[in-house]
């Protein structure tokens, strides 16, 4: 059998098998991406459980250094890979022609979509659950020297920016391997991406303001405005979730009426 009909059967495969095993293999990315989201997620909010109020309190101690700032330069490494390596790679193994990619091909990546939307969204959902709050709180009890402390490092360093890092890369690749995305941009993908990433310099306006002129964290402090943004940007994942629905829908309808000419 050649190599075209053997990639052939393995994406129907993929996409029709109604079994266990082919479930977990259409959404693999989500299972797996999901448990490394979570255990990441645990093993930082136990840190900052741990660490916090021992070593965290004081920027100028040099054990906030060791323990807290070389946490952050950590962190800035791995976004900075997930971020410009993954978009430069995704960029340079893109594919050119849309007629080559099969309904079998074109269905699997959009299952891979979903799947890294979905740990984008698991992950975002953590975070609000774990720590956003606890950066307020931290704020009501411990007095705010810099905008570096274990909250920050944590939350403003980290896992917002990590939503960043992730969806540009996953934005390109969706807009140069599935056909539908290919050649145009998606207003409403777009949004999302550009409303996730304009929460990064209003949380720099954020610490700005509390730094010098508005200690108190109240949620409906002026300097919170802008955070409404991200709110805003959520919204289009409606007409992005009907975008790919629709065409999935298609998809399924034409891959499995082919599959059952197949056999």
């Amino acid at each position: 059998m050649s190599q075209a009909r053997t990639a052939y059967y393995s994406e129907a495969n993929l996409v029709n098998d109604s079994g266990a095993a082919g479930h977990f293999r259409r959404n693999r990315i989500f299972y797996v991406g999901g448990a490394v989201a979570l255990a990441i997620a645990i093993a930082l909010r136990i840190y900052q459980q741990t660490m916090s109020f021992s070593v965290g309190t004081d920027y100028y101690e040099p054990e906030f250094q060791t323990y807290w700032m070389s946490l952050l330069y950590i962190e800035v490494v791995v976004l900075s890979a997930i971020g410009i390596i993954g978009s430069v790679y995704v960029w340079f193994t893109r594919e050119t022609d849309a007629a080559s990619i099969s309904p079998q091909l074109e269905l699997s990546r959009y299952f891979k979509l979903l799947g890294v939307l979905s740990v984008i969204g698991l992950w975002a959902v953590t975070v609000a659950a774990l720590a956003i709050e606890s950066d307020a709180s931290w704020h009501q009890v411990t007095i705010r020297d810099t905008d570096f402390t274990p909250t920050h490092i944590v939350i403003f360093y980290f896992a917002i920016p990590l939503l960043t890092a992730i969806l540009i890369p996953t934005f390109i690749w969706t807009h140069t391997r599935i056909p539908a995305f290919m050649n145009r941009v998606s207003l409403p993908f777009l949004a999302v991406v550009c409303g996730i990433f304009m929460i990064m310099p209003n949380y720099g306006f954020n610490e700005w303001g509390h730094t010098f002129f508005y200690a108190e964290e109240l949620f409906s402090a002026p300097i919170h405005y802008g955070f409404v943004v991200m709110g805003w940007s959520l919204f289009f994942l409606v007409p992005l979730a009907i975008q790919i629905i629709q065409r999935m829908a298609q998809l399924i309808a034409e891959v499995s009426k082919d599959d059952t000419a197949v056999a």
